[in-house]
C-alpha cells in the first residue's frame, strides 16, 4: 500500500477508536421519535407508508439521515444532478435526502431502487405522502441500470441488508431481504460496493451503514484500494448493536465540482428514458 493510502487509512483507524469511545455518540432516540435537527429537514414518520413485509424506519434509517443532515452543506455546495438509494424500504431515507436538498429545485433527480415489490410501491407512497418526485425500481441492487447509470450518479446512499445470518436467507423474499446479509453481514454489501463504484459519477459520494460486525475497516481498506477515500460520519450504538455511517469519495475527485457544474446541462429526462424497467412516477408530474 502506498503511503498516501496508508495515511487515509490510519485516519479511519483513528476515527473508528476515537468513536468507540466517545461516550457524546452513545444512546439513541427510540423509532418514531425525533432526534434534535430531524425535524422538518427530514421525511415525517407519521406520512411514511408501511406495509407489514417492508423494513419501517429505525435506529440505522435515523442514523443514516442524521448523518446526511451533519453533511447537508457538503451536500448542498456539491450541487448533485443525481442522487440514488440502493434498498429504499419504506422511502424515509430518500425522500429525507430529496427534503434537505429540496432547495436545488429541477436541478437534482432522485431515483430509489429495491428488490422487494412491497417496498418499491411504500417508497413511492412516502414520496408522494411529501409531494416529492422521484422514479423507484425493482431490482436487485443496480441490475440492468449498469449501462444507462455509468459514472452519472453523484451521491449514493445505502442502508444495506448487513445483520450476519445463514446465507440461505440472503434469497428469502419479502422483509428479509432487508436484514439477511449473510456471512458476517457482508455477502450483500460486498455484491454492492463494486456496483455502486462503476455508478458514481468522478466527484461521487457513497453513505453507507455499516454494522461493527461487517468489519468497517476492511470496508475502507477495499475502496482505498479502488481509490476511494473514506471517513466515518457518525457512530451510534443502540442496545443490540453499533452502527457506523461511512462516506466514501475519489481522492482524484477533490476540487473538481466547478468543472462538473459547468458542464453542459442533461436533458431532464435523457437517461430515464433509456431504463428498461417500469418506473413508478409521483402522479403529479
Amino acid at each position: 500500500m502506498a503511503g498516501g493510502d496508508s495515511a487515509a487509512v490510519s485516519v479511519v483507524e483513528g476515527r473508528l477508536s476515537e468513536l468507540s469511545t466517545n461516550s457524546d455518540e452513545k444512546g439513541l432516540t427510540r423509532r418514531g421519535k425525533s432526534l434534535s435537527g430531524r425535524t422538518l429537514n427530514t421525511a415525517q414518520i407519521q406520512l411514511v407508508a408501511s406495509h407489514p413485509e417492508v423494513y419501517e424506519p429505525c435506529d440505522d434509517s435515523f442514523a443514516l439521515v442524521d448523518a446526511l443532515l451533519s453533511d447537508k452543506a457538503q451536500l448542498l455546495t456539491l450541487k448533485p444532478r443525481l442522487c440514488m438509494e440502493i434498498g429504499c424500504g419504506s422511502g424515509y431515507v430518500i425522500t429525507s435526502l430529496a427534503i434537505m436538498l429540496r432547495q436545488l429545485g429541477s436541478g437534482t433527480q432522485y431515483l430509489a431502487t429495491d428488490i422487494n415489490q412491497h417496498a418499491v410501491e411504500t417508497t413511492q407512497a412516502t414520496l408522494e405522502a411529501h409531494g416529492i418526485h422521484a422514479d423507484v425500481i425493482a431490482t436487485d441492487i443496480v441490475s440492468g441500470l449498469e449501462k444507462h447509470l455509468h459514472g452519472l450518479v453523484d451521491v449514493v446512499v445505502v442502508n444495506p441488508p448487513y445483520v450476519p445470518t445463514p446465507e440461505e436467507e440472503i434469497k428469502c423474499n419479502g422483509i428479509a431481504s432487508s436484514w439477511a446479509g449473510g456471512l458476517n453481514g457482508r455477502q450483500v454489501i460486498d455484491r454492492i460496493l463494486p456496483a455502486v463504484r462503476e455508478l458514481l459519477s468522478e466527484r461521487g459520494w457513497l453513505y453507507m451503514i455499516a454494522l461493527e460486525d461487517n468489519d468497517p475497516l476492511d470496508i475502507c481498506h477495499l475502496m482505498n484500494e479502488k481509490g476511494y477515500a473514506s471517513r466515518v460520519l457518525l457512530k451510534r450504538c443502540t442496545e443490540e448493536e453499533s452502527l457506523y455511517v461511512l462516506k466514501f469519495w475519489q481522492e482524484a475527485a477533490v476540487g473538481t465540482n466547478a468543472s462538473h457544474a459547468a458542464r453542459s446541462p442533461r436533458s431532464e429526462s435523457s437517461w430515464l428514458s433509456q431504463l428498461p424497467f417500469r418506473s413508478l412516477w409521483h402522479k403529479n408530474a
